[in-house]
């Protein structure tokens, strides 16, 4: 997120960070990603840290077990697969996610000097080439016992679909509350097609792997000649779709991906999962904008993403039906 939370203390994490055994010197607000909150730390030896604080609030109930659960697996996979960067586990019981207040979860990983990218951001044919060839790589990886389910579900479509209901009543929850609620309704038709072609794509799409969940240039570093993958929340057991549609752009990709793994990717099932992400990407700005909110520059971008992807979705035809 781009701004600090007003609810969290940062002394909190200075005394947090005393469960890994880090005396923090220095903690510098990292203004980065989506949703969470971030921060580096530098300790008293001179070693700098990452921090998360997860914000559970926006995060689906039973979000801290399912996150826990996550971080284990991101861990269990970093012993076999050099790529993953993983949480680091505290002293006391070697848990990789400590609660930080009523709202939010801490977890903590090594600072990692590289060059990322932004969502949104187009790879090269090499680049995708390398990401390609990583994914392959993690689809092949034996599942840990920890890891998630990922079954293809939206998130949030029921904030959604009351939404769609209660577009002829005032929306109070701040600045982009009413815009939002116009917004909404001038798309409604269009996201009740996309609603009813994500449920008529919905099926057994075979047998699921462990997928990474967003693996777009936003998560992907590139240090010391090799591409790091991180954020590894979302991290479950689906098909490698679910991962394939963020990176592959050719039938040249799908090929390359095809002859590592054996495994030919469902041009229906990419569509499908592209459609989700809209969906999903539509549920969470909506219930951020019907809830309380302020003018602030996240809720600006939101915004920006809320408006960009209801266009996007309203210019769609019945792509994922036509695909089968």
């Amino acid at each position: 997120m781009r701004d600090r939370p007003t609810d969290l203390d940062e002394s909190l994490l200075v005394t947090a960070l005393e469960a890994w055994g880090i005396e923090a010197t220095g903690l510098t607000h990292a203004p980065v990603g989506f949703g969470d909150h971030h921060w580096t730390a530098t300790g008293a030896d001179g070693r700098r840290w990452f921090l998360t604080a997860a914000d559970l609030v926006r995060k689906p109930e039973g979000a801290f077990e399912e996150l826990r659960r996550a971080m284990e697996t991101a861990a269990a996979l970093a012993t076999g697969l050099g790529f993953v960067v993983a949480p680091v586990p505290d002293l006391a019981g070697g848990a990789f996610l400590r609660p930080l207040g009523p709202r939010y979860a801490l977890s903590l990983f090594p600072f990692v000097e590289g060059v990322g990218g932004e969502f949104g951001d187009e790879l090269t044919a090499r680049d995708r080439a390398e990401v390609i060839d990583l994914l392959a790589e993690l689809h092949a990886a034996p599942p840990p016992a920890s890891v998630p389910a990922r079954p293809l579900e939206l998130a949030g479509r029921a904030e959604l679909e009351r939404a769609l209901a209660e577009t002829g009543r005032p929306w109070t929850g701040g600045p982009y509350a009413e815009p939002a609620r116009a917004l909404v309704a001038g798309h409604a038709e269009a996201l009740r097609a996309r609603l009813r072609e994500f449920d008529r794509g919905s099926r057994d799409l075979g047998r699921p792997v462990v997928t990474h969940g967003e693996p777009h240039p936003g998560n992907l570093l590139r240090h010391e000649g090799r591409r790091l993958l991180v954020d590894w929340d979302t991290v479950g057991l689906a098909v490698p779709e679910r991962d394939l549609w963020l990176v592959a752009r050719t039938p040249a990709d799908l090929a390359r991906y095809a002859a590592a793994t054996g495994r030919t990717p469902d041009p229906a099932a990419l569509g499908l999962y592209r459609l989700r992400w809209s969906l999903e990407v539509v549920a969470e700005f909506v219930a951020w904008f019907r809830a309380p909110h302020g003018s602030t520059r996240d809720a600006e971008l939101s915004w920006t993403a809320l408006t960009e992807t209801l266009d996007d979705l309203a210019d769609q035809g019945d792509g994922v039906a036509s695909a089968q």
